[in-house]
């Protein structure tokens, strides 16, 4: 007879805790080792597009990337083994993030060159800054579950920049890579070795102007060129500046796109500063409330939200198996006084 020690099963149910739980200790710390990584690997993503940093320190992003995709991979894993559904989990959009951040780096580790110079393989690594919104879910979920002695102020604070942090990453990297992907280096050493080629079959008629030899990226869909003065997006810190500027001033600076669909990043990014700006105001409010004229968060208005109602506390008593279905039923077609003389019969 096989039997199972109770070790092997406390072992399991804090792992499962750690991961399905989030009233408990492990599962917070999770979390933030899970955010950190976040943080980190997203700033390394970052720095990668900057020369000369980019080659000189090369040794460590690839440490920081196989370490922070070490973390993920566990998350990944085990998130799928505890959840309800696998299928359901491996399929969902949280799960696809999760499986589309680990592998190209897996791709990388087996040495599958075939993978490494296509454009999907380097877009695919791109995914992992979705990871960024797990940040902002994570904190979201914190802060419905907030105890009372956690200032709700700092807690909508720490969710703003976490929000501001999520976007400023997604829409300067996706700027980057849209817009600036069109005159990368590599790009501009492609489509000079294009031109070159095609010249050596078709040469310039005399009298052309020497420019005419010098490859000159285009939006692939408006066809307009993207002259060299106006090729703004060099790297991801560079399109940031360009992300913070359009996100509190709602508006262009020195840095504009002019791509059709760096256009609509540049558009979506505007209306969420505008989002951003007024969650900030509320934030704001709300701070200037308490400081200056006294009030506090957490007056009879507000705790009188946070009550549970009588059909969740009907829901509970059925859940715990204290009533049957039946019971449920009768109890929320009450009225208010029957409910009220029901319940002081129970318990007189």
């Amino acid at each position: 007879m096989i039997t199972t020690s109770p070790t092997s099963h406390q072992d399991e149910s804090t792992w499962r805790a750690m991961f399905t739980n989030p009233h408990s200790t492990a599962f917070h710390r999770w979390v933030g080792i899970i955010n950190f990584w976040i943080f980190i690997s997203c700033l390394s993503l970052a720095m990668e597009t900057v020369e000369p940093y980019a080659t000189t320190h090369e040794h460590w992003f690839r440490v920081i990337e196989l370490v922070a995709v070490s973390f993920f991979t566990v998350d990944y894993l085990s998130n799928l083994y505890f959840a309800p559904s696998r299928l359901k989990y491996f399929f969902s959009f949280w799960g696809m993030v999760d499986l589309i951040s680990i592998v190209p780096t897996f791709m990388m580790v087996l040495n599958l060159t075939a993978l490494q110079g296509a454009k999907v393989f380097r877009l695919m690594r791109v995914v992992r800054v979705l990871r960024v919104l797990k940040m902002a879910k994570m904190a979201l979920q914190n802060l419905s579950q907030t105890v009372k002695s956690t200032n709700p102020i700092v807690t909508n604070l720490r969710i703003y920049f976490i929000a501001l942090f999520s976007v400023m990453m997604i829409s300067s990297t996706l700027m980057y890579y849209v817009e600036g992907g069109l005159y990368s280096a590599e790009s501009m050493a492609h489509g000079q070795a294009a031109l070159d080629a095609h010249l050596l079959v078709e040469p310039l008629p005399k009298g052309a102007p020497p420019e005419a030899a010098k490859f000159m990226p285009v939006d692939p869909v408006s066809g307009n060129p993207i002259p060299e003065d106006k090729r703004f997006y060099t790297s991801i810190p560079t399109a940031m500046w360009w992300c913070i500027v359009t996100l509190t001033t709602t508006g262009y600076g020195d840095m504009f796109p002019l791509t059709f669909w760096g256009r609509v990043i540049g558009g979506v990014t505007m209306l969420l500063g505008l989002v951003l700006f007024g969650i900030l105001m509320n934030i704001v409010g709300k701070t200037i409330m308490v400081v200056l004229f006294g009030e506090h968060l957490d007056d009879a208005a507000t705790n009188a939200a946070h009550k549970p109602s009588r059909d969740n506390v009907v829901s509970m008593l059925h859940e715990l198996k204290l009533i049957t279905a039946a019971q449920e039923n009768d109890l929320k077609e009450l009225s208010a006084q029957e409910f009220k003389d029901r319940v002081t019969r129970l318990t007189s």
